[in-house]
C-alpha cells in the first residue's frame, strides 16, 4: 500500500466529488457524503472539515474504507 498524502478535508471531498459522491449533509465541521449506487443511495462517508488543517492518518485511512474505494483509487483522484 503505498503512503497516504497529508491532505486537507476539503481537498478529500473535492476527489469524493470526481469519484461520484455528492453532499447531503453537514453538522458542524463534519460533511456528509454519499453515491447512488443503481437503485439506491449507498456508502455514506463522513469527511472532517476544520479549516485547511490536515487530517490525521487514522482519519485519512478510515475514508476510502467508508467509500467503498482502495487507497490507490482514492489518491489518484486527490
Amino acid at each position: 500500500m503505498p503512503p497516504l498524502p497529508r491532505v486537507s478535508g476539503k481537498q478529500v471531498i473535492r476527489a469524493l466529488r470526481r469519484v461520484g459522491f455528492e453532499e447531503f449533509d453537514q453538522s458542524g465541521s463534519h460533511v456528509y457524503l454519499h453515491r447512488w449506487t443503481g437503485d439506491r443511495w449507498s456508502e455514506r462517508v463522513t469527511v472532517p472539515i476544520h479549516g485547511n488543517k490536515t487530517l490525521k492518518l487514522k482519519t485519512l485511512k478510515s475514508i476510502p474504507k467508508q467509500a467503498n474505494l482502495t487507497v490507490e483509487e482514492l489518491t489518484t483522484f486527490l
